[in-house]
């Protein structure tokens, strides 16, 4: 049996399969532009939620800290998103790519200029975790990615 596969268009529509969720206030001071969250999981120790970024929307510089394991895994749900490690390239995300970011890695993610984007984030248990929020994006970095 085939599935049908429908896009839609439309801020009450964006999300993807997991749903666009509330206007991430908690981390908004950590983002530039909207982002929604809608937690998926969590109750098992492995937290998981859906982040949507509205167009041109990423997240600071930062970096997931652990004494041991730790890190997050992104999977990439809906749109068109990036996704760069410090000193290195950014790479493109499409709905199907997945990133394994381990702890310790200074990095940022978040939809094109064009593009909502939607993204599970996956926070691999460890010991002692945290997030270290760092410095915007500059607009000058990000309109580099095309």
């Amino acid at each position: 049996m085939s599935k049908k596969i429908v896009q839609t268009a439309g801020r009450d529509q964006q999300g993807g399969l997991f749903g666009l969720g509330q206007p991430n206030d908690a981390y908004a001071r950590y983002f530039v532009g909207q982002s929604y969250l809608n937690p998926v999981a969590g109750q098992s120790g492995v937290s998981i939620a859906n982040v949507t970024f509205e167009p041109g929307c990423r997240n600071n510089w930062h970096i997931h800290q652990a004494r041991k394991g730790g890190g997050q895994i992104l999977l990439c749900t809906a749109g068109r998103g990036w996704y760069q490690e410090w000193g290195r390239e950014a790479r493109e995300l499409f709905p199907g790519d997945a990133v394994e970011i381990p702890a310790g890695i200074k990095h940022w993610h978040g939809a094109a200029k064009d593009s909502w984007f939607s993204h599970l984030a996956v926070e691999v248990p460890g010991e002692e975790t945290s997030s270290e929020w760092l410095e915007p994006v500059s607009d000058e970095e990000y309109d580099k990615q095309k």
